[in-house]
């Protein structure tokens, strides 16, 4: 068993960005060599997240709204007490959609279903330069 480790950097916009990472994922997997095993990629920070989707613009849409619906900037959040930052409902969305994901490797490829890609979302209220913590265990 092998365990190799790489950090990605992405770029994302202000509020509610979602990026498909997908193929950065799949071009790490590449350099390692592994047939069979998983990947795991975290993203530091409390206002961003990781998950899946298909990534086209209604669905992406779709997303968006859902996410706002559930924890929208304009509600009273805690966090606003002792940070006066504006982004309580960031951490909210965030934690609800989780930092991390982990896939199989079969046949040196990402186990995705064909319509399915792993986004980044950040859900800050300013730009941010994202950093992603790729695991890869396998064989």
């Amino acid at each position: 068993m092998n365990i190799f480790s790489e950090e990605i950097f992405i770029s994302a916009k202000k509020g509610l960005d979602i990026i498909d990472i997908t193929h950065l994922l799949e071009s790490t997997l590449e350099q390692y060599k592994i047939r069979e095993g998983i990947l795991t990629a975290f993203i530091t920070g409390s206002t961003g997240s990781i998950t899946t989707i298909e990534y086209e613009p209604g669905v992406i849409k779709d997303l968006k709204r859902i996410i706002n619906n559930i924890a929208p900037e304009d509600s009273f959040y805690e966090h606003e007490k002792a940070w006066h930052d504006g982004n309580g409902h960031s951490h909210v969305q965030a934690a609800l959609l989780g930092p991390s994901i982990t896939v199989p490797i079969r046949n040196s490829k990402l186990e995705l279903g064909t319509w399915q890609q792993i986004v980044l979302i950040n859900h800050d209220v300013r730009a941010r330069k994202r950093k992603v913590i790729v695991t890869i265990l396998g064989k």
